[in-house]
């Protein structure tokens, strides 16, 4: 198990270095949180209220057919409970 968990982090730490790099390039400053054992959803809202977020932004892939007519489950979900304003960018 623990094997698999230092699998999942050194993937993660590769994505999120890449994002953090493009962001800073942008001129945009990116702080890399990283959660293991957590629901995206409890992680998320947990993340936000302790960081004092006042808007979470989330990308929800286009999909065709009926996939398309609903966001995602995450997406969908921390739309469902949150306080703080949610900003959904339709990625195609």
């Amino acid at each position: 198990m623990a094997h698999l968990e230092e699998l999942h982090k050194a993937s993660a730490d590769k994505y999120l270095t890449m994002i953090k790099t493009r962001a800073e390039d942008a001129g945009v400053d990116c702080e890399i949180i990283y959660l293991m054992g957590e629901s995206p959803l409890d992680g998320i809202m947990k993340v936000a209220k302790d960081k004092g977020c006042d808007l979470i932004y989330m990308a929800s892939h286009s999909r065709s057919g009926i996939a398309g007519a609903i966001l995602g489950t995450v997406t969908s979900k921390v739309l469902a409970h949150s306080n703080i304003p949610v900003l959904v960018h339709r990625c195609d």
